[in-house]
């Protein structure tokens, strides 16, 4: 007994791979769902877009049928399509900095947590918690002619440089940057304190003695510390902007006056919807795919870590 006791267990030959090939077919199991959900509803619609877009089809009900490159050589020569890359540079241009460093000093400002500090977080919070429509009419209501905007510059003596200010091509691209704004700054903000909240308020104690004031600490402190989130940050908004902005053109402007508030995003739902000319859509959806993609790179290049 003692005997079989003290001998050496031997181990079975490839029972380790066995049981990891086991293992490795369990995990694929589990898996395979979320594949199929990901191939078919992911890859599948986003190569269906390439083969649309060099399609002649105007809808569901409608024959489809292959045309070549007739797509692109429109795309090429519509004035439309240009006049909407100017717009969606100029909104980006615009509204993705100013979102992302006042994001950042208002998520430093509440980590401050100075008196009403917790207020402000639910103000902020705000934006995020109305809906797309309830959020275009509130601002028709304050930039339409008869609006809160023009009211108050009346009630001060202004009255003369009231306008309607989504109705003006002088000042429709602005009013819609401004929308963009406010919808994007204080959600972003919220991220910005959660992150911000986990550095050590040692290293902001270490910076004070060095001299350091309330600026420097968040450029030269916080800042190095979260710029890989930060970047992480500004890769989204670039997305919710470049893609998010057909939604409040329409329910603000429709593209309009004229083309001045016209952006890819907006003519790829006009030409899908509205026309309909859905290959040509899927055309200018590649377009719009296409700065996304480049735009996500260079910000990756931009906010890679340096060290």
């Amino acid at each position: 007994m003692t005997a079989i006791l003290d001998s050496p267990v031997v181990a079975r030959p490839g029972g380790g791979k066995n049981r990891a090939r086991t293992r490795d077919r369990g995990l694929i199991v589990f898996a395979l769902p979320s594949v199929i959900w990901y191939l078919v509803f992911t890859i599948g619609p986003l190569a269906a877009m390439f083969i649309v877009a060099f399609m002649d089809w105007a809808g569901l009900a409608a024959p489809a049928k292959l045309n070549g490159t007739e797509n692109v050589s429109r795309l090429l020569d519509d004035d439309r399509v240009l006049t909407a890359l100017k717009n969606t540079g100029v909104h980006l241009a615009v509204s993705l900095p100013v979102i992302m460093v006042g994001a950042f000093m208002l998520g430093y400002f509440l980590n401050l947590k100075l008196p009403g500090h917790r207020v402000l977080r639910v103000i902020m919070f705000v934006p995020a918690l109305i809906s797309l429509s309830a959020m275009g009419m509130l601002f028709v209501a304050v930039l339409g002619p008869t609006g809160l905007v023009n009211s108050a510059l009346e009630q001060v003596g202004l009255g003369e440089h009231a306008t309607a200010w989504l109705a003006d091509p002088t000042w429709a691209m602005p009013s819609l940057i401004l929308v963009t704004i406010w919808s994007g700054l204080g959600f972003t903000g919220i991220l910005f304190a959660a992150r911000l909240s986990a550095i050590d308020d040692e290293i902001y104690a270490a910076a004070e003695l060095d001299g350091a004031n309330h600026w420097q600490k968040m450029w030269r402190v916080a800042y190095p510390i979260c710029r890989d989130y930060f970047g992480v940050l500004t890769m989204l908004q670039y997305l919710w902007t470049l893609f998010g902005s057909a939604g409040m053109v329409l329910l603000l402007t429709r593209g309009g006056p004229g083309e001045a508030t016209s952006t890819l995003a907006w003519l790829v739902y006009r030409f899908g919807f509205r026309s309909p000319e859905v290959g040509y859509s899927q055309t200018i959806g590649l377009v719009l795919f296409v700065l996304g993609i480049v735009g996500l790179v260079i910000i990756r290049r931009v906010f890679r870590a340096r060290y």
